[in-house]
């Protein structure tokens, strides 16, 4: 008796199946990535609110933020010169208003995953915060940014947003 032949249909199955295995872990791949990144922002404790003003650039002048009651917190980049990308930036967030635990600055591309940029903030008393930061070189000429600062206080975590552009050199 001869030994079983595979159809031709069952010929064409075979190399499908290393394709689906394929696919499949790389759907997982980018799911699990979604998931940490997405759980190392920890954002959905924040209550966020808008910025003052629309527009404020923060090497220029201090952007401020209404946290909510009398709350209130601001951000400068304390620098001569405009932001560039890859060089150290001196952060200082002013919190008045409530008592402030800690705080942090993230920074993330507006229009482009630019990864996470987070940057804890030291305590410097009477409600300063005080640090450094950096963003990174992106293949745009102009990259629009946005700096996240989220201030852990004893009503919980609360954050407002400042947007800005980086232009290369």
């Amino acid at each position: 008796m001869p030994p079983p032949t595979l159809s031709s249909s069952g010929a064409a199955r075979l190399p499908l199946l290393p394709l689906l295995i394929t696919v499949t872990l790389l759907t997982l791949a980018v799911a699990l990535w979604y998931l940490t990144s997405y759980s190392l922002r920890d954002e959905a404790e924040v209550r966020w609110t808008p910025p003052a003003a629309a527009a404020c650039d923060p090497s220029a002048a201090p952007c401020t933020a209404r946290l909510g009651g009398d709350a209130e917190l601001s951000l400068a980049v304390v620098s001569p010169g405009p932001i560039r990308p890859l060089e150290r930036l001196p952060l200082e967030v002013r919190v008045s208003g409530t008592p402030a635990d800690a705080v942090r600055v993230d920074f993330v591309g507006r229009e482009m995953d630019m990864g996470l940029h987070r940057f804890p903030l030291e305590a410097e008393g009477d409600g300063v915060f005080r640090g450094a930061g950096q963003v990174s070189i992106c293949t745009e000429a102009v990259m629009p940014w946005r700096a996240k600062v989220i201030v852990d206080t004893p009503q919980g975590r609360l954050g407002s947003w400042f947007d800005f552009e980086v232009k290369r050199r």
